[in-house]
């Protein structure tokens, strides 16, 4: 999967070791290129980004990866792998959505839900970010979903499933949705958490050109929040990185780095130089 849209995971300074354990647990995996900043991974055929940030900003359950898996053996393997010094959520068992389902916190932080499932289901995506909307955003999944839906000219929904009963009725208890051709998923809370989006997972957005990161950024910020380096937070509190799909190739211009550390949105003509 060339996913134009790529989840990055913020780590104190250990993504490397993380994203050899991924690499190792997930098949089809590799590190496709590592430096003292970030990693670049593809895992199950889809990239992933690991920034070495330190330790102002770690991932929580707001936004986790459901790992879907078609048989029994393989959410065994996978857990077994991710289990290691874990803290799990939800064990491995059957459940009323998955005959066989899990959810644990890795020993970096990273939340996984393992599923059996069918790939047919998911647009053959094997990871799916989930996002799950509670503390200050609890309920607010309806009206994200809307504001996605108008950001992405290609939103298309997979279907919505509501809350029947206790004390979120009628709020979101799932649904699944495609923009850019990648899989997401999407959940308002079951029950009150003590957390919300932060920077410690964000969703990485590669622009063909400086009129796509115009508008992602304009209407994202709208009601957002701008931060440097091309970063920034929706009205629902959820990190998006806006950045050109050439990133790589112009920071290795010479000044381009202290351009972008100047920078909000994120400027090609002034990477250039």
């Amino acid at each position: 999967m060339n996913n134009s849209i790529i989840p990055s995971i913020w780590f104190d300074q250990n993504a490397q070791e993380a994203f050899d354990l991924y690499a190792g647990t997930f098949p089809g995996s590799h590190i496709s290129n590592s430096s003292p900043i970030v990693v670049e991974a593809v895992l199950n055929g889809v990239k992933f980004i690991g920034i070495n940030g330190g330790p102002i900003f770690k991932p929580n359950p707001s936004i986790s990866f459901m790992v879907i898996c078609e048989s029994k053996e393989e959410v065994d393997r996978i857990w077994d792998s991710l289990a290691v010094d874990s803290n799990t959520l939800m064990p491995l068992n059957s459940y009323p959505w998955s005959p066989y389902y899990g959810w644990l916190a890795d020993k970096f932080g990273v939340n996984w839900q393992l599923y059996l499932g069918k790939l047919s289901d998911t647009n053959q995506q094997a990871i799916v970010p989930t996002l799950m909307y509670c503390g200050e955003q609890q309920g607010n999944c309806e009206q994200a979903l809307a504001f996605y839906a108008e950001l992405f000219q290609d939103f298309r929904s997979n279907g919505v499933m509501k809350y029947t009963e206790g004390e979120y009725i009628g709020s979101i208890q799932h649904t699944q949705f495609i923009v850019r051709d990648f899989t997401l998923m999407a959940m308002d809370s079951g029950v009150p958490q003590m957390f919300t989006f932060s920077e410690g997972i964000s969703l990485t957005i590669l622009c063909k050109d400086q009129k796509e990161i115009d508008y992602f950024w304009n209407n994202i910020t709208k009601k957002g929040k701008e931060s440097m380096c091309g970063w920034c937070q929706d009205e629902f509190g959820v990190s998006w990185q806006i950045v050109p799909e050439q990133i790589a190739t112009l920071l290795q211009r010479p000044g381009a780095n202290e351009a972008l550390m100047r920078m909000k949105k994120i400027i090609i003509q002034e990477l250039i130089g």
